[in-house]
């Protein structure tokens, strides 16, 4: 059963994609919640993980992907329509958290053939750990690959800490894992799906966290069940891994180090 809550942030996440090109402010996204600001952003904060203002930009640049990909509108033009003034500040946005510029996302239309890692700096050494786990697939779901990663909040975006690929749902294993405290974010698109591109709709995801991440305290596996993504996740803002090119074996890692 939705709760209340439920659907006020939901009021609220329809009115950022409702005016994605416009300024919107707290004020607004808490009055089409009806609620005050201070309670909305604290319950938006609880329900979906992020304050209001980073859903609304997670959502711009998930605009802007589909844009890329499904029209011809120019950089500058699909900069604009997503709020953006400026095309240089959308353009080093967009690469930044999806991974690559988006005339390249637009050419490689909307897959990336690799995700980088970063190690903040660290070097390969008895400093990093590894971290082990299981990613069961939704119930009575068959899914194809599955991307799962360790990030800084729970947005799916820029360069994970640790992160691996696995041809379905199964164990996984990330090493040279930093110290730090992370978020297991999980995503992958249904088996049929596999080879074609399929839109953010197509996607079950999954996160656990915070975790903690110290050099001499030994990880316990983890289990993530995915699930169908839902209108309260933070949109997948990585490029999608081009699965109809890539042949992965179930522990191979599609990751160079930053």
């Amino acid at each position: 059963m939705t709760t209340a809550i439920e659907q006020a942030v939901t009021r609220a996440i329809e009115t950022m994609h409702d005016n994605i090109g416009e300024l919107l402010t707290i004020d607004d996204m808490a009055q089409a919640a009806m609620y005050s600001k201070f309670h909305f952003s604290r319950e938006f904060q609880r329900m979906t993980g992020v304050s209001p203002r980073r859903f609304l930009s997670a959502i711009r640049l998930e605009t802007a992907k589909r844009l890329l990909v499904e029209t011809t509108f120019t950089v500058t033009e699909i900069s604009h329509r997503v709020g953006y003034n400026s095309v240089g500040t959308f353009s080093s946005r967009f690469a930044s958290s999806v991974g690559i510029p988006p005339t390249v996302f637009r050419q490689l239309g909307g897959f990336t053939s690799r995700i980088e890692v970063d190690l903040g700096g660290l070097v390969r050494s008895t400093e990093l750990s590894t971290f082990r786990g299981e990613i069961r697939p939704p119930a009575g779901g068959a899914l194809g690959r599955v991307f799962v990663g360790l990030f800084p909040t729970r947005v799916p975006e820029g360069k994970p800490a640790a992160c691996t690929v696995l041809p379905r749902p199964g164990v996984f294993l990330l090493d040279q894992v930093p110290a730090g405290t992370w978020f297991l974010l999980a995503h992958s698109v249904p088996a049929a799906f596999d080879e074609v591109l399929t839109g953010d709709h197509a996607v079950s995801v999954g996160s656990v966290g915070p975790i903690e991440v110290r050099p001499t305290v030994p990880l316990l596996p983890i289990e993530l069940r995915l699930r169908p993504a839902r209108v309260l996740d933070p949109p997948v803002l990585l490029a999608l891994l081009d699965a109809r090119t890539i042949a992965l074996s179930e522990r191979t890692p599609v990751t160079d180090s930053a």
